[in-house]
């Protein structure tokens, strides 16, 4: 196996949210990508037929009296949302980790964004409602995990009217949005529809990073091919793809994929990242270079340069400027738990307790983590404790 350089590779993942892909035709065959032969069988099932069917118990909860009531009293749309994820009945949790198909979400009482939209689908679906899948325009957010950065960008969906209503004399075209991240303005944020087929590579790219992260390197391989196969020539899926191919030291193939993705997308800083750092590992760091620069020129500050700064700061014992450089990658992207932590720390460094215990707690808010609300939220717990005490936060 060839030597792979150590560096922190980037990939679109769907956690805290969930990217956009479209369809697209490509230069390159789906077919002339894929290594089969290069990897062992998964150790596990690959691919999404029963990414939309329900269970059982999904079937025995749709047909259950206290769910029909609510259909009957709020209407088709509206009860079937309030059967979800109201806190006194399924009492759903968020959570980023795993993404799910509709009857696992349901089991678990849990999942990302991506697979509660699965489930809502599943569940519309069976009822007869149209279903609207949508891409919302905001901001990426970035997370690091295992020596891989995540992207996460965002998806909803919109529950049309079911025929019976319509019937009635309402209108079809009206849409209600169900949204599983509350953000500012949300009605302003412009979306793009997407059609089952794309939520459909986005649950099995989801899949490959997840299983990549996890270090299951093999599975990976399978779940990104199934994603490139399901949507050809979407660049977040090659990507996945590519990256799976530097790790398991399959270097001229990354390149093949990565430079399909950028035949997709000429400025997907995540692909042009991990690309450079393949061509240091090729040995072309000339390349290399010229890479860098113009990454640069579409992004001057990468994802994580001011935490990166504050951490150094905050080891130097530099509270001040650990504080400042936080304050600037909180700023870039404020819904970032991480960031709001350390911020926090920063601040309790300074004796700024009011600040301290703002931003710990908000970093509880904003975690898509269960096990980080909970370190999070025990930390906050043990700063309460001893902010009159003098004791140095641990």
């Amino acid at each position: 196996m060839k030597r792979l350089v150590t560096g922190l590779l980037s990939l679109s993942l769907l956690l805290g949210g969930c990217a956009s892909t479209s369809p697209s035709p490509s230069s390159v065959p789906p077919s002339a990508l894929f290594a089969d032969e290069r990897f062992a069988p998964p150790s596990e099932a690959v691919g999404a037929q029963d990414l939309f069917a329900l269970s059982p118990a999904m079937r025995d909860y749709l047909h259950s009296a206290a769910f029909t009531q609510r259909l009957h009293a709020k209407g088709m749309r509206h009860g079937l949302v309030d059967a979800l994820y109201s806190k006194t009945d399924l009492k759903l949790e968020y959570e980023s980790r795993i993404t799910r198909t509709a009857s696992e979400t349901y089991e678990a009482r849990m999942g990302n964004c991506l697979s509660l939209v699965i489930m809502t689908a599943a569940f519309a679906k069976e009822l007869g409602m149209p279903v609207r899948f949508q891409s919302v325009e905001v901001a990426d957010s970035w997370s690091r995990t295992a020596g891989i950065y995540l992207s996460s960008a965002h998806i909803n969906i919109g529950l049309g009217q079911h025929a019976s209503d319509v019937l009635r004399g309402h209108d079809p075209d009206r849409v209600l949005v169900v949204d599983f991240i509350p953000r500012e303005q949300a009605a302003s944020l412009r979306t793009r529809e997407l059609d089952e087929q794309d939520v459909v590579a986005l649950y099995l790219n989801n899949r490959a990073a997840e299983a990549l992260i996890q270090g299951r390197i093999i599975d990976a391989y399978w779940w990104a091919r199934a994603a490139v196969a399901a949507r050809p020539g979407t660049a977040s899926t090659l990507n996945t793809l590519a990256v799976i191919y530097h790790r398991h030291g399959e270097l001229a193939l990354a390149e093949r994929a990565f430079q399909a993705a950028l035949a997709r997308e000429p400025e997907n800083l995540s692909v042009l990242r991990n690309l450079e750092l393949l061509l240091l590992a090729l040995g072309r760091p000339l390349e290399a270079q010229a890479l860098a620069r113009r990454i640069a020129s579409i992004e001057p500050t990468p994802p994580y340069h001011y935490f990166d700064l504050g951490m150094a700061a905050l080891e130097a014992g530099d509270f001040d400027a650990a504080v400042a450089h936080f304050g600037r990658e909180v700023k870039r992207s404020p819904y970032n738990d991480e960031f709001r932590f350390w911020l926090g720390i920063a601040h309790f460094k300074l004796g700024h307790m009011g600040d301290a215990r703002e931003h710990i707690a908000l970093a509880v808010d904003h975690s898509t983590r269960g096990d980080m609300r909970e370190v999070y939220s025990a930390k906050l717990a043990h700063l309460r404790k001893v902010a009159g005490t003098g004791t140095r936060f641990r």
